[in-house]
């Protein structure tokens, strides 16, 4: 049997989002007590909830069309499925510090220690550790992040995506905003508040898995990552 690990977050009500995107809103939309014409119930157990929220909301990737207003047209929708179905990497870089930037010779440095290579087609994920260490904490907003020279170079080696613990791909109002423009310039993508990376350390690849919701014109999608070992 093959081993599933979840690498996305649990999306609900009051869970902090990035800046000033849309709050999560859960109510009981339908009960069962409804459904049953019960009247005046004590409990309404829930048969369908009402959500409220943003596309970019908890473990999300990031259509082509959200780097920058050049790329318009290029939705969730119509970007290729084998994006995200790929093979995967993680690297280590739970040593770094808040709001440390993440260079392309670390990078290498970092797959040269863990005997991996990255290949064409291939999601790499960053392990900071930011998600264990701050979740929904002062300091949440300000986790490490890639480069813009690193964003750069990954899109060089013709990966499908990279995938980060923290809010943005890079550091806000240092990297962040350039990275999203080599990505959309590149044509390539990136994952957002991803957890449980610390189970992939030290495993060679394994099988990624992160497909987004046909959202016609989307900006991007929450997914459901899994990481697959066979």
């Amino acid at each position: 049997m093959p081993e599933i690990i979840d690498l996305s977050q649990d999306i609900y009500e009051g869970m902090p989002v990035f800046k000033d995107l849309p709050q999560v809103k859960m109510e009981i939309h339908n009960s069962h007590e409804e459904w049953e014409g019960i009247k005046n119930p004590t409990k309404r157990t829930p048969a369908v909830h009402k959500l409220e929220l943003g596309e970019h909301t908890g473990t999300h990737v990031d259509a082509i069309n959200h780097m920058a207003k050049e790329y318009e047209g290029k939705s969730i929708d119509k970007m290729p499925l084998s994006m995200f179905y790929t093979e995967g990497i993680c690297l280590d870089f739970s040593n770094k510090n808040l709001a440390e930037l993440i260079e392309p010779h670390e990078v290498e440095l970092a797959c040269k220690n863990a005997n991996v290579e990255i290949k064409k087609g291939d999601t790499v994920l960053f392990y900071t550790d930011h998600y264990r260490k701050h979740f929904n904490s002062e300091n949440w907003e300000n986790g490490p992040g890639v480069s813009a020279k690193t964003a750069r170079w990954l899109g060089e080696q013709k990966i499908s995506a990279f995938g980060v613990e923290t809010m943005s791909p890079g550091v806000r109002k240092v990297s962040n905003k350039e990275v999203h423009h080599i990505c959309g310039e590149l044509c390539f993508t990136h994952y957002e508040n991803m957890i449980n990376l610390h189970q992939l350390i030290e495993r060679g690849r394994f099988r990624f898995i992160a497909f987004p919701l046909k959202i016609r014109g989307g900006t991007g999608s929450p997914v459901r990552a899994v990481a697959v070992f066979e």
